[in-house]
């Protein structure tokens, strides 16, 4: 085991954590570890051999154990792989796990595993002029899109767009993207490569073992014998000036590496600089500034003037990937105590009054033991609440959720997840530009909440409930008014009879009337006005189903056959629920295209404004009503997979 404790950061500079924060940073060939004490605070940072470790689990246990006596809650880990779901498979390394199995078998509360170089990119904003390089000219703009790549056992791509107050990083694997030869000798490199591989990525040259097969490729063509030589050997002989393939070797690989960092500022415009990290240029040091690197970079054609303008930096800090990991630990730490474990939790703390004394004791013992219910079968959740397994199954479904499994499963994904989405509050001092940029931003937001809270089989119901009624009705008051009427124009356009009515007093008349063949959709964001909630009783006598639009376990809800959940909390320094009611036309819209869709696949994608008219040529409205009612053997389930594989 290498080993190099860290000097202590100043105490005062930083309020320590409660317990220690384990940071890790996992490579192809190193496996780095330290503990954050406090914002910036390293200590007992070492570097192990991952081929010395049989496994992921293995290497963090024998850093753990060389650890005195300390208790570790949370932990982050940046690692050289796509991070897409609970598996890892790492893609220059034999290690794979489970991250939801790793942090129960390490008994740590969070375990958040992202790209190394998603974390590096995290920490870009917090780098001073002492942790970076410049390599030539050109000048960073502020606010600007950040490019970010570096050469290591692979080449690592990453960028930032800057996002109101903070900054959002891009999972990217551009590393992989083909590799094109810029002159003559750099087409005998890849005609050798061509020999090994079929297809030549620019990692497969930009980086360390990259940088081996540039040396043996110039060897061979040079007709030398090629060495038996390691990336770091090469790299050593060519800065000792020792020997003529290496130093050729090394001037290659910077300028090919100044090409793919063109690549990328062209292809983010990024303004805002283009920053190197890696385990391989930060060593270079005065070389890499002399280097073929930066002539290169600006060997744009016609658009060399545009790169020129783009600085270029080495990044020296030491931690940055570190710096970058603690800073995403914190983000969902901080989300986590004002929101522990998920939107499901932030569900069940607004609705905690209105549940029955049963379903609360649900509430509380998934709100104190979230990680345990994730885990433990129906049986022993129901015997630790004191309530019946069926009390159970009606708590999870009325938070919109198909059953319990359902439940568990976005549980844990929150508990495990990314970075979340933010409300960011608009305020008095706000311009025009940032009024509308937050409110567009904040729209943005509550429609990816909703659409993680999307309950696949109570859509399929809505629109089979839909497709099969002989008269449909949209009831809503006030401000949800335009949801009604907005619904009924476009369920008569796809020919079935439908009609809203905002006035509370119409409402009750035409319930009276309904029959049990008669469907009506009812909108609200609180699912709690006393007149709805009327002319929802109506309704159900009547024997007419009801599919509810509106929160979740609100009085509505209760007495609706499909529930289509919305939660949303409107920004109280508004008196317009601007959010919520663009979050009920959306559930609208998904309801008509699924109908269209169950009908007449091909008519999906007509049902956008701009189509309306082909719409009509294509189904006259004069037809519509015989093709209505869905035959029996027909299933939604084709469309209804469509529709919410776009809305996931």
């Amino acid at each position: 085991m290498q080993a190099n404790q860290v000097a202590r950061t100043s105490s005062a500079q930083s309020a320590q954590h409660p317990t220690p924060h384990l940071l890790a940073d996992i490579g192809g060939t190193y496996a780095r570890f330290t503990l954050e004490m406090g914002k910036g605070d390293f200590q007992y940072t070492h570097s192990l051999l991952c081929a010395d470790y049989a496994d992921f689990y293995s290497a963090v246990k024998a850093y753990l154990q060389s650890l005195p006596d300390l208790h570790i809650e949370h932990a982050a880990v940046a690692i050289a792989n796509p991070v897409d779901g609970d598996q890892v498979s790492m893609t220059n390394y034999h290690w794979q796990f489970s991250i939801e199995e790793m942090r129960q078998k390490l008994g740590f509360d969070t375990l958040l595993i992202v790209n190394d170089f998603t974390a590096l990119a995290m920490a870009l904003p917090r780098l001073g002029a002492n942790d970076v390089q410049q390599i030539g000219g050109g000048e960073a703009r502020k606010q600007s899109v950040i490019g970010l790549l570096g050469p290591g056992s692979g080449l690592g791509t990453s960028g930032l767009i800057p996002a109101g107050d903070g900054w959002i990083s891009l999972g990217s694997e551009g590393g992989h993207t083909s590799f094109a030869p810029r002159d003559e000798r750099e087409i005998v490199i890849l005609r050798y490569v061509w020999k090994h591989f079929a297809h030549v990525s620019f990692e497969r040259l930009v980086s360390g073992p990259g940088l081996e097969l540039i040396y043996q490729a110039l060897s061979e063509h040079a007709q030398v014998k090629p060495k038996e030589l390691t990336a770091p050997e090469i790299t050593q002989h060519a800065l000792d000036q020792h020997d003529a393939q290496c130093i050729e070797a090394l001037d290659v690989f910077c300028a090919l590496l100044g090409t793919a960092a063109a690549n990328l500022a062209v292809t983010l415009g990024a303004m805002g600089g283009i920053y190197i990290g890696g385990g391989i240029v930060p060593r270079l040091g005065e070389y890499f500034a002399a280097s073929s690197f930066r002539p290169r970079f600006e060997e744009k054609g016609r658009f060399s003037r545009y790169v020129a303008a783009i600085p270029t930096f080495v990044i020296t800090a030491e931690h940055a990937t570190f710096m970058g990991a603690a800073a995403i630990l914190d983000a969902q730490l901080r989300t986590l105590k004002t929101e522990p474990g998920s939107a499901i939790l932030g569900q069940i703390r607004r609705i905690r009054a209105d549940l029955s004394p049963a379903e609360l004791r649900v509430a509380d013992h998934v709100l104190a033991h979230a990680r345990a219910v994730v885990n433990d079968p129906i049986a022993e959740i129901a015997r630790a609440a004191d309530v019946s397994q069926p009390t159970v199954i009606r708590f999870c479904r009325s938070l919109g959720c198909e059953g319990l499994s359902d439940f568990k499963l976005r549980l844990a994904s929150g508990l495990t997840g990314t970075v979340p989405v933010t409300h960011i509050q608009v305020t008095d001092d706000d311009s025009a530009l940032e009024l509308g940029a937050k409110v567009l931003g904040n729209t943005a937001s509550s429609i990816l909440q909703v659409r993680s809270q999307l309950n696949r089989d109570m859509i399929e119901r809505a629109i089979q409930l839909i497709s099969r009624a002989n008269k449909l009705e949209f009831y809503a008051i006030g401000h949800y008014g335009v949801v009604a009427q907005d619904a009924q124009f476009k369920f008569l356009r796809l020919g079935i009879p439908s009609i809203a009515h905002t006035d509370s007093r119409l409402q009750l008349l035409s319930a009276s009337v309904l029959s049990d063949k008669d469907v009506v959709v009812i909108s609200s964001s609180s699912g709690r006005l006393p007149e709805l909630l009327e002319v929802a009783e109506k309704v159900r006598e009547r024997g007419a189903k009801i599919i509810a639009i509106a929160a979740s376990h609100s009085p509505l809800i209760r007495k609706a056959d499909v529930a289509l959940i919305v939660d949303h909390v409107e920004d109280v320094t508004t008196h317009l629920p601007m959010v919520s009611r663009i979050l009920h036309l959306l559930v609208i819209d998904m309801l008509a295209v699924g109908v269209a869709m169950g009908r007449n696949p091909g008519t999906a994608g007509l049902m956008s404004g701009e189509a309306d008219e082909r719409l009509d040529e294509a189904t006259p409205v004069s037809k519509k009503p015989a093709a209505r009612n869905q035959a029996p053997g027909v299933s939604l389930a084709s469309p209804l997979a469509k529709l919410t594989s776009h809305s996931r």
